[in-house]
């Protein structure tokens, strides 16, 4: 006669708990290169003077913070964009660190300009923290402060 032999209890509880433990992990790490491809097209929609994507990526109660100490709102900061003319020859994100919080993620980055500022070119270094929410299955950003590194 032949028996089935069933593994212990703990043994199917740490098999279960090593499956979604790895599936989290996806999960965050999936997560982690949405918010910073959504960070890479804010900055892109800056230089494009696209206030379209401006508009899809900032919820309506955004409230930034800005190198200079200002503050604005979701208007500001899609009128910003819409008026943008500096001449930037480059601008490099990099430095990106990703914390999620279920449907809460705070993301912090440095960008590195190189532009031109009076026939010269000038370099500037910001950082930047973004709180970005969840909601109806997107992410919108709800805050962002930058701060120059001298």
């Amino acid at each position: 006669m032949r028996t089935c032999r069933r593994p212990p209890s703990w043994m199917l509880a740490a098999a279960c708990l090593a499956v979604a433990a790895t599936a989290h992990a996806q999960t965050d790490r999936s997560t982690r290169e949405t918010l910073i491809e959504l960070e890479r097209s804010w900055n892109d929609a800056v230089y494009a003077g696209d206030v379209d994507v401006i508009d899809r990526l900032l919820a309506d109660e955004f409230r930034g913070t800005y190198d200079d100490g200002s503050r604005g709102d979701k208007a500001r900061e899609m009128e910003l964009v819409a008026n943008f003319n500096q001449a930037v020859l480059s601008a490099v994100q990099d430095d990106f660190r990703v914390a999620i919080y279920g449907d809460t993620a705070v993301v912090w980055f440095t960008l590195h300009l190189v532009g031109l500022r009076q026939g010269q070119e000038a370099e500037l270094t910001l950082r930047y923290t973004d709180v970005w929410i969840r909601r109806d299955g997107r992410w919108q950003c709800v805050s962002a402060h930058s701060t120059r590194v001298q």
